[in-house]
């Protein structure tokens, strides 16, 4: 069984925060871009281990969807 989920990575001051909006609570952190993203990877597999292949094919119907939004600004 194979899905594709979303992984947003955020920098702040104090490194790179990244989740998966698809699986509530699944986050995770880093010192750069890298890192957190082999830290979300892992994580979501692990996340994915706890669930039933009945709650793993809800999860793969979910669809989320980002785009950009240019506006100006003073």
């Amino acid at each position: 069984m194979s899905g594709k989920f979303t992984l947003i990575i955020e920098h702040d001051d104090n490194g790179y925060y990244g989740y998966c909006p698809e699986l509530k609570g699944c986050q995770t952190q880093g010192d750069n871009y890298e890192e957190t993203e082999e830290n979300l990877r892992e994580a979501v597999a692990l996340y994915l281990e706890t669930l039933t292949n009945d709650e793993k094919q809800i999860l793969f119907k979910k669809e989320i969807k980002a785009s950009f939004h240019e506006v100006e600004f003073a």
